[in-house]
């Protein structure tokens, strides 16, 4: 379910952000397939940049911020996330550890972390912190890139963007540094182009849209840790006889 969640969100941003799809659609004169106050955002026509009349191409960093500022004293207790507990496909990382600070990035819910040493990079390592205490500052591996979206642009856009094609080829292409040990060069990064529509109104509608379905995949996922506490739970007391089947619901409720 999850996966066809986050499916569901790329071909939204692609079609809006990447591909223009209501532009090119107005174009050749095809019905209208999304809500009216969504359809009327999009121009009729292109400019002699390929884009939506009206938009501008721009580097990452305006819509972005790589590795922003936070403010952890060293020693600080906080949750971590290592290289291990981010996936390489979707955006759910493990619950973080708990330990001091000592170096190394720092992220709040919200943020994507990216992967920016090989092969880590090249399998797909990459998240979308969802699962910190309110305001809080995680902090994990010093080989994360911190992809933060800038207001207005939604906060699951940096997560999009970690895991779009061409912006991973991009990163790739731009390592650094001596063989099994290259790294995905910030200022490469930032110099990756992005569309960006003329007024806010896009990227509010936008967030409308893509927020339910991160909301639902983060959900989606205490739900299947919540799952597999209880049968951890409740399994070897069934196998061994302590329990009864009948007697599992009054037991599980003690997990739940």
């Amino acid at each position: 379910m999850n996966e066809t969640l986050e499916q569901t969100a790329r071909a939204i941003f692609q079609d809006w952000f990447v591909d223009f799809g209501p532009t090119r659609a107005k174009m050749e004169g095809r019905e209208t397939y999304l809500a009216p106050e969504v359809w009327s955002e999009f121009p009729d026509k292109f400019d002699e940049d390929e884009l939506p009349c009206g938009w501008k191409r721009s580097s990452l960093d305006r819509i972005l911020d790589i590795n922003p500022s936070e403010r952890l004293p060293n020693g600080a207790v906080a949750p971590y996330l290592d290289m291990t507990s981010i996936p390489t496909t979707g955006p759910n990382a493990d619950i973080p550890t708990v330990r001091p600070f000592k170096s190394g990035s720092k992220f709040r819910n919200g943020d994507t972390l990216f992967a920016r040493i090989t092969p880590c990079l090249e399998n797909g390592k990459t998240a979308f912190v969802h699962n910190l205490p309110e305001n809080t500052i995680g902090s994990g591996s010093t080989e994360f890139i911190v992809l933060r979206s800038r207001s207005p642009v939604p906060a699951a856009v940096s997560y999009l963007i970690a895991r779009d094609a061409r912006f991973r080829s991009h990163a790739i292409q731009n390592m650094t540094g001596t063989s099994g040990r290259q790294r995905a060069d910030t200022s490469a990064l930032i110099r990756f182009e992005v569309a960006v529509p003329p007024l806010p109104r896009l990227w509010h509608l936008l967030d409308e849209t893509i927020r339910p379905i991160f909301d639902r995949i983060a959900a989606a996922d205490r739900e299947s840790r919540t799952l597999a506490a209880t049968r951890d739970f409740l399994l070897p007391k069934l196998m061994s006889g302590e329990i009864r089947v009948k007697d599992a619901e009054t037991l599980a409720a003690d997990v739940l």
